[in-house]
């Protein structure tokens, strides 16, 4: 992966508006199918609303130890907060 890409995506992410009052499912449907092309394989689990989901991934053998990433998606509102800056735009 170049470091073009590597911005690309990061841009891509940051763009998602994720507040935690909203759905978070384009940006897991967007983690989901750069990982299918990949050929990682993922599953989602929903809560209960089904506006939001958790993304999780297996990255090579399931017989053998390996390192989980854990993150959080949602992001905290950002209303009445004095940004210079448009905060989803990297």
């Amino acid at each position: 992966m170049t470091e073009k890409n590597t911005i690309d995506i990061l841009k891509s992410l940051v763009s998602f508006d994720t507040t935690s009052s909203k759905s978070n499912l384009d940006l897991i449907e967007f983690i989901e199918s750069y990982l299918n092309k990949h050929k990682i394989k993922s599953t989602l689990i929903y809560d209960s609303s089904g506006k939001k989901a958790n993304l999780f991934a297996t990255i090579g053998s399931s017989k053998e130890r390996g390192i989980m990433l854990s993150g959080h998606t949602d992001i905290v509102p950002i209303t009445d907060q004095a940004w210079a800056d448009d905060p989803f735009h990297l």
